[in-house]
């Protein structure tokens, strides 16, 4: 595998850093383009590992850090669900036209929900696959007490993991307005979902929403004893491969 960073520009302007892998032998036989959970970035290890997974099976693949993350450059408090969809436009329009357009979609929590959201705008896209995703994005709103911690203040501190982030009551008011249940019905693409019944984060009950309203063709895969992050790297690359043997039937 050969790893190369690229950068193009973000759904808000700004400049996006990202990852770009690539099997060694030959032209890829499909691109996909991966997206991270909320306030990770591209180079997590599960990230990682299900990339590279994919490369072994011959497919290209391109993992960038949202606004305002990783390597990104922007404000991540001017960010919302709406600019995350925008920003994963954008890479598969860069895609497009650097090399060729995304066949396959991924995305891990909510960026899995952003996924769906852009699925119907992303015309290369013909598989989509979510792991550990929450049927509504607004779920990361609950999860944070959002609503409550609005009512006082237009901006807040939030802290995921040790980390401290700044979130603009704008980022609330657009998820109450997003829901990814029309794109579900609409989604018109095979979609894969993964999910553990473990997963103290977003609970297997939402990969049974998304299950039921999805059209088919349609899978689920459970995640027996995986964490939200994927964490144990044999998960992830399980996810990676899985992902990959399934997807050849449609490219």
């Amino acid at each position: 595998m050969s790893s190369s960073k690229v950068r193009f520009t973000g759904g808000n302007g700004d400049e996006l850093a990202a990852i770009l892998d690539m099997p060694d032998m030959g032209k890829p036989v499909a691109y996909a383009l991966f997206a991270h959970c909320f306030t990770c970035s591209k180079d997590y290890k599960s990230v990682v590992n299900i990339s590279r997974a994919l490369v072994q099976k011959g497919i290209g693949v391109m993992r960038f850090d949202f606004t305002g993350l990783g390597e990104s450059e922007g404000d991540f408090s001017e960010t919302t669900f709406s600019s995350n969809v925008e920003d994963l436009s954008a890479a598969a329009e860069y895609m497009n036209s650097e090399h060729e357009g995304p066949a396959i979609l991924i995305g891990h929590s909510f960026g899995g929900a952003a996924v769906i959201q852009a699925a119907g705008k992303i015309e290369s896209s013909r598989a989509v696959a979510v792991i550990a995703t929450p049927y509504d994005p607004s779920h990361v709103a609950d999860l944070l007490q959002l609503e409550k911690r609005f009512e006082k203040k237009d901006t807040i501190d939030v802290t995921i993991s040790a980390r401290t982030f700044q979130l603009k009551r704008k980022f609330l008011d657009d998820l109450r307005h997003e829901a990814i249940k029309r794109p579900l019905a609409d989604l018109r693409k095979p979609l894969i979902i993964f999910h553990s019944p473990a997963d103290g984060v977003v609970s297997i009950d939402n990969a049974a929403k998304i299950f039921q309203a999805a059209k088919h063709p349609k899978s689920f895969i459970s995640l027996d004893g995986a964490d939200h992050l994927l964490s144990n790297p044999t998960d992830s690359k399980y996810v990676g491969f899985i992902i990959a043997e399934w997807a050849m039937r449609y490219l």
